[in-house]
């Protein structure tokens, strides 16, 4: 199994990526190989200062990436030979099994939409978030910004989504899927989770369990919460809001700790036809081998595959 990183991608490339891969190997071992897709110089430059001998990776060179200030599309379109153009490239052919990079998000989005492109009848691809919840669990957001707008068969697909995302990724048997509403009874909210509660209350395609508020993500009410982006979006960034002031505060607590993004290291992108993780774009070196660790995690459980399937 390989795992393809982009090097360039980030706030802090590529020094956090290669130590960040250097740590990660180091904890997959045999599981899987790790190829960095970068500057060769820059790459073996840095492994000389880690100590680590340059053949410790597979390395497809190239020094052109897509800044995070780039348009995504046009960016994405006039450098085919960039590290994000290039990983998706060998994502297609085979060469690598999961493609991963806390670069150009809008980039990488476009990358899988355009490359690999969407499993069919799935409507929408959408990312998630893992929600630390008081047992000890995560409870799976999506969407969590990239489909800001959305119609009720959309909602219901992200019910199947993130169900095969918590069964094979989370190992958890059975996910309760809830809908983000304002309210538990059925009635309650918008034009748009009023319809989608309607399809989703006699759904055989995963396990129901009605309307949760937002303080119930946190509560394990639910495995899987169902949401728009927008929606998400802003749940996700109170949640990092939450964990910033509780650090300013001097607030050490166990649970509040489990807020760290570091932890989670980035969010698979559910939906297109391959294995592709997106990491935050300040992602320091214990996020990126985090980040790379969940790739293998999605690459072993033959995720992208698993939904196809599903939809076929």
């Amino acid at each position: 199994m390989k795992i393809g990183l982009d090097v360039l991608g980030g706030d802090f490339a590529p020094d956090v990526n290669v130590s960040g891969a250097l740590q990660a190997r180091e904890e997959l071992g045999d599981r899987a190989s790790i190829v960095l897709i970068g500057d060769e110089s820059d790459i073996i430059r840095l492994l000389d200062e880690n100590g680590a001998p340059r053949d410790t990776f597979e390395i497809i060179h190239t020094s052109e990436g897509i800044a995070m200030n780039d348009h995504p599309a046009k960016a994405f379109a006039r450098s085919p030979n960039s590290s994000i153009a290039l990983g998706f490239k060998h994502l297609q052919s085979g060469e690598i099994d999961a493609f991963t990079s806390t670069g150009n998000t809008g980039a990488m989005l476009v990358g899988a939409m355009y490359t690999i492109r969407t499993i069919p009848g799935v409507i929408r691809p959408c990312i998630t978030t893992a929600m630390p919840v008081l047992n000890g669990g995560v409870s799976i957001l999506l969407d969590v910004g990239i489909n800001s707008d959305c119609k009720p068969d959309v909602l219901y697909q992200f019910g199947i989504l993130g169900s095969i995302m918590a069964e094979q990724i989370y190992k958890i048997d059975n996910p309760r899927v809830g809908l983000m509403n304002i309210g538990e009874e059925e009635g309650k909210g918008n034009l748009l989770t009023q319809a989608a509660h309607q399809l989703m209350k006699n759904s055989k395609e995963f396990n129901f369990q009605g309307n949760v508020e937002g303080r119930d993500i946190y509560l394990g009410e639910a495995d899987v919460v169902v949401c728009d982006g927008f929606t998400g979006n802003v749940v996700l960034k109170q949640a990092e809001a939450l964990f910033t002031l509780i650090n300013k505060r001097g607030i050490k607590d166990e649970y509040f700790e489990r807020f760290n993004y570091e932890i989670y290291g980035g969010t698979p992108v559910l939906g297109v036809n391959g294995n592709v993780i997106i990491g935050h774009g300040i992602s320091s070196a214990n996020a990126i081998k985090n980040m790379i660790k969940l790739s293998a995690d999605t690459a072993e459980a033959d995720l992208a595959n698993r939904i196809r399937k599903v939809f076929k």
